[in-house]
């Protein structure tokens, strides 16, 4: 191990100038309250930044500085120490060479941490300097937990197969806590929340188990050989959903809160019956994190200023439109935060309520006991409310009540399955609902998708190829204009994907004269013609290239964009 000394850190940055004696006098008095390390305390208290001590370290005690943030590890040396150690002292294994094992440390000074790593790794240690927080994350990226959910539902295919009873009959009387199937489930969603996933899927093929789960929109599958455990897995979710375990040939849709790394986690699970054996697939909502404001949707300033004149109009239609997975709720969501004052009544009718939000009256659909959308909005008008939200519009009866509840003083939002801004009018007209109900009604149509951002700490300039310049030039766009490019190369931060997150894409369709006339008349092609003529009307390919231009997402985005609106 390379021999460090314990240094006094407030003593050197004095005498070196870096800091005021007074300085560190503060900071030694603000570490006492907190019991952070003095070094923490002065980046906090923002006497000297994180690099500066992090270069000042790495000087002091002759050791190198290593920017993690394009660092590809590697998965087989980082498991030379232990999570929990990593963990603890905040350290990981970088490289190896002859001499020895290279160690990034978010505090190379703690010896007996090192003292500790060196008695249970058995091998030279030569400390790194890292910035905290890329360790951190890179602490999150690199301990997944795919290979303990591959031991345990290894264990627990041993037990059934030792066992060959149905685990479903067991379980109301088992000991849960101890049961392979139940860590095996919270290590899955321990897993799902670290890596940030939006669904898990769990679905049983012929031979084997295969386990995915939506990251950034993007599935990542785990195949598991233990096919027989997916019985156990789907009758203890039943259980925890207040569902049926014993039937087996019908559909059933359940919801649970779990608290997962400190966060607490609404899941929605649905089942489905396949050939061998039973789908369940479940969404998970983060209600720790709270709801998100209109600001932070990401809409372009000028698209948000028309968006937030119609959601405060005191009557009239408003849709937002998009498939399955676009963040439509969640604009909706936003919306009624902004609009919730205690001078406005807000009556919600959903199918789930997927938040629970202070002073709205929301209302959960259930269809079994005939609680439909339409029968829920019925005698919701009758409860005098400024504005109704309806979770979506799935048939002619809810449209047109919608519709005429927005001709009678209230306003209405909602959402609707279709493929861009201009379709979702002719949509309400192809269900069924007049022509100047809707010319009378609709106020403005927000269409919105959700597009991957490029990783951050691997973000590199980008070249269109012979493909994306072929799609450049068939939508009129000279490909000497796009300049800006930028590609995700793939690292740590993002699991090698090149990104990381995703932002909205949005385009808002006004419904001027020229468009309810068009309306009205139910004269469609002229409807279409005039939409795009709209100055301010943005498509949602074009909006998506402005993120490109913006080194915000890939060309290859824009196309995946464009390719869904073209196909839908």
């Amino acid at each position: 191990m390379a021999i460090l000394k314990k240094i006094r850190i407030g003593d050197l940055l004095v005498s070196e100038g870096i800091i005021s004696d007074d300085q560190l006098q503060l900071a030694l008095q603000a570490q006492k309250a907190t019991g952070h390390k003095l070094g923490h305390t002065l980046v906090e208290m923002q006497l000297i930044s994180e690099d500066e001590l992090l270069a000042f370290l790495s000087r002091q005690l002759g050791i190198p500085f290593v920017d993690l943030s394009h660092f590809q590890f590697d998965p087989d040396l980082v498991k030379i120490v232990p999570e929990t150690l990593a963990r603890r002292f905040r350290v990981l294994a970088l490289t190896r060479n002859a001499d020895g094992l290279l160690l990034g440390m978010a505090d190379p000074t703690d010896i007996f941490a090192l003292d500790k790593l060196v008695s249970r790794i058995q091998e030279n240690i030569r400390p790194a300097v890292v910035r905290e927080a890329e360790l951190l994350r890179a602490l999150d990226s690199v301990y997944r937990r795919t290979d303990e959910i591959k031991t345990i539902a290894e264990e627990l295919g041993e037990e059934l197969a030792q066992t060959d009873f149905d685990l479903a009959d067991l379980l109301p009387d088992s000991q849960l806590e101890d049961a392979p199937v139940v860590r095996l489930l919270q290590t899955l969603f321990e897993d799902a929340v670290q890596v940030g996933a939006s669904d898990i899927h769990i679905e049983p093929d012929e031979a084997v188990l295969r386990l995915r789960q939506r990251i950034d929109g993007v599935l990542h599958e785990q195949v598991m050989k233990e096919k027989r455990i997916a019985g156990a897995l789907v009758s203890r979710l039943k259980l925890m959903s207040g569902l049926d375990i014993s039937e087996r040939r019908l559909p059933q849709d359940g919801r649970f809160n779990i608290r997962v790394k400190n966060k607490s986690i609404d899941v929605r699970l649905s089942t489905m019956p396949l050939q061998y054996g039973e789908s369940v697939v479940m969404r998970l909502l983060d209600q720790s994190g709270g709801l998100l404001s209109l600001d932070q949707i990401g809409m372009p300033a000028a698209l948000l200023g028309r968006f937030r004149r119609y959601i405060q109009h005191p009557h009239g239609l408003i849709l937002v439109t998009g498939p399955t997975g676009s963040g439509k709720t969640t604009t909706l969501y936003g919306a009624l935060n902004e609009l919730n004052t205690a001078q406005k009544k807000i009556i919600t009718v959903e199918d789930p309520v997927e938040y629970r939000l202070p002073r709205i009256n929301q209302v959960q659909v259930n269809l079994k006991v005939g609680l439909t959308f339409a029968s829920v909005l019925r005698t919701a008008l009758r409860q005098d409310p400024d504005i109704v939200m309806v979770g979506e519009m799935r048939d002619k009866e809810t449209a047109e009540i919608g519709l005429r509840a927005a001709m009678t003083g209230h306003l209405v939002l909602s959402t609707l399955h279709t493929n861009d801004a201009v379709s979702t009018a002719l949509r309400l007209l192809d269900m069924g609902a007049a022509g100047y109900v809707v010319a009378s009604s609709l106020r403005a149509v927000l269409a919105q998708r959700l597009v991957r951002r490029i990783c951050g700490s691997c973000s590199e300039p980008a070249e269109p190829d012979a493909q994306q310049l072929s799609w450049l030039q068939g939508q009129g766009i000279d490909p000497a204009t796009v300049s800006g490019l930028r590609h995700g190369r793939g690292c740590s931060q993002c699991n090698n994907t090149g990104y990381h997150g995703r932002i909205g894409v949005f385009e808002l369709l006004e419904i001027g004269y020229e468009l309810a006339d068009a309306l009205r008349r139910g004269d469609s092609a002229a409807f279409a013609g005039a939409a795009r003529q709209q100055k301010a009307f943005v498509p949602l390919a074009h909006c998506a290239l402005g993120y490109a231009r913006q080194g915000l997402t890939s060309l290859a985005e824009v196309i995946r964009i464009a390719g869904q609106v073209e196909e839908n």
